[in-house]
């Protein structure tokens, strides 16, 4: 478990923030988040600021992470990259999280290491992750100003013979007596400009399915799920766009079996995959590919 509880003894009353700094040698920046976000226990209870007055046993919740060995795509100087697999989450949803992601960064890279974008649980591929505080900085600020170029590879629903420009504003689902909107994004004219170009590059005639490279020029939430949802053809796998929402419901409360996710989407996993990078930094030009066979993984997650 990442998430650990560090015991500790404050002899005499004082100053929660001059405990925390002298025994953990943490910031004040430090200090003032961890209290800030409920990490710092007195009697059981978070404390409610820095300046309160502590005594006796305290707890302190931090973040301890874990290697399970996934070797990282590619080391920089100041970046690194991770391939990451289907079902890997990239930060912990709550404290009882055992693994993420993140683990891995900071594991072996250390704690000012940080991921620089996200790509959904069930989505494959490229991951790039920052060094340091500086290079976070910049790396989001290349993803912020549109200069990352993405490349995505899905398998979806149908044929699909022509390149395709999609320009449909998306809108978080905002229907308060639908399960839906716990995640769910729908095309709406108020909604945020989103962007995507989709090229065919292989259909299979057996499935009825055709493997796509998808180009975000924005990086809205489910964009390309959504896209290509709100072009008729669903990315194969996907357990929420083009399901009922029974379906749906049955799949976040994790009751959807993995035969019947098959019989209905498709696929055992979203065949959604993080395929290539494209950008320049620190006066250099680098353009990443994944090392996964993707075509091959879909054929293997489209058999019951």
């Amino acid at each position: 478990m990442p998430f650990v509880i560090k015991k500790m003894f404050v002899p005499q009353k004082e100053r929660a923030a001059s405990f925390l700094k002298r025994e953990l040698e943490l910031s004040q920046r430090d200090i003032q988040r961890y209290i800030a976000i409920g990490r710092v226990l007195a009697n059981k209870k978070p404390i409610a600021k820095p300046s309160e007055y502590i005594e006796g046993e305290i707890e302190f919740i931090h973040f301890e992470p874990i290697s399970k060995g996934l070797a990282p795509h590619l080391i920089e100087e100041r970046f690194v990259v991770f391939d990451k697999p289907s079902g890997m989450l990239i930060h912990p949803q709550n404290r009882f999280t055992e693994y993420s992601l993140i683990d891995e960064l900071k594991a072996q890279f250390g704690m000012d290491a940080n991921i620089a974008h996200r790509i959904d649980q069930e989505t494959s591929g490229l991951v790039l992750c920052a060094k340091d505080k500086k290079s976070e900085v910049d790396i989001k600020m290349m993803f912020q100003e549109r200069d990352m170029k993405k490349k995505y590879l899905a398998m979806v629903h149908g044929e699909l013979k022509d390149e395709l420009r999609i320009d449909a504003p998306l809108l978080r689902y905002d229907d308060e007596n639908s399960a839906l909107v716990r995640m769910v994004v729908k095309v709406d004219p108020s909604g945020k400009e989103s962007l995507t170009f989709v090229k065919p590059l292989k259909y299979f005639p057996d499935t009825n399915t055709t493997l796509v490279e998808c180009s975000p020029h924005t990086g809205r939430q489910h964009q390309i799920r959504v896209h290509m949802f709100h072009m008729k053809h669903p990315i194969v796998g996907d357990p929420v766009y083009g399901q009922s929402e029974n379906s749906v419901v049955r799949y976040l409360d994790r009751k959807l079996g993995i035969d019947e996710r098959v019989k209905l989407s498709g696929a055992k996993r979203l065949l959604l995959h993080a395929n290539e990078l494209e950008f320049e930094l620190y006066g250099k030009n680098y353009n990443i590919r994944s090392s996964v066979n993707f075509e091959e993984i879909c054929q293997e997650n489209m058999k019951i």
